[in-house]
């Protein structure tokens, strides 16, 4: 059985910040597998079902950030997980925007919410560290994390948070690794096509079709984001 812990801060007010991109991406896990309806339990919001024929947990603390440990070992004593069963889904300042990676153990990277569960749980957890970029300062930090995502986001973060649903399977089996080659793969841009010639001219219908996909996707996060805001 695996554990996916989203981390963010609960109600609307916070729904579309970038410190709560981990709540988003256990929500489209969520929606793409089928798994729900949410409940209320641990301190937080579970559902569970089957994720690529695995048992997945998926919980969303509702703490608030700095306290999400209390949640997330309730859940693991409860449901007795091992720690190297969950995996934490998180922002990170020192990725750029867009990038995901994948580390067991190590620092917190002054991350409050992933200190509070290695207070509760130890430190042998997955993080998925799904990157937000830094703004350059410390002292900006706060603010950075804290706002909502621009609406430029909207062109990266649909797609990577469809291609970390899509991958899920790869980290319910514990394939660490090609869950983040997946995710690679369904958010890497497609090569710029030229203007056409003679000898390239064939291939204006694929650019065409490239660029209303991506202005679909990017239309598709902006009504997501007003649903959202709504809600």
């Amino acid at each position: 059985m695996k554990l996916f812990v989203g981390l963010g801060n609960p109600g609307s007010a916070h729904a579309l910040q970038r410190h709560n991109v981990g709540f988003m991406a256990a929500e489209r896990i969520a929606l793409r597998h089928g798994l729900g309806p949410w409940k209320k339990r641990f301190h937080g919001l579970v559902c569970d079902g089957q994720i690529g024929g695995h048992r997945v947990t998926l919980l969303k603390p509702q703490t608030y950030m700095n306290d999400s440990g209390r949640s997330v070992g309730e859940a693991q004593r409860y449901l007795k997980v091992d720690p190297g069963d969950i995996d934490v889904f998180h922002d990170e300042l020192d990725l750029a925007p867009g990038k995901v990676k994948v580390k067991t153990g190590g620092g917190n990277a002054g991350h409050n919410g992933l200190r509070s569960i290695t207070a509760h749980i130890g430190n042998e957890y997955a993080r998925v560290r799904i990157g937000i970029g830094h703004p350059g300062a410390k002292e900006a930090v706060l603010r950075h994390v804290l706002n909502n995502f621009a609406k430029a986001d909207a062109a990266w973060l649909e797609p990577l948070l469809d291609a970390i649903a899509q991958a899920a399977p790869r980290l319910a089996a514990g394939e660490d690794a090609r869950f983040l080659t997946d995710v690679a793969r369904a958010t890497s841009k497609p090569a710029t096509v030229s203007a056409p010639t003679p000898a390239s001219a064939a291939m204006a219908p694929t650019g065409e079709r490239q660029a209303k996909r991506a202005s679909a996707l990017a239309e598709s996060l902006k009504r997501w984001l007003k649903r959202r805001e709504k809600s």
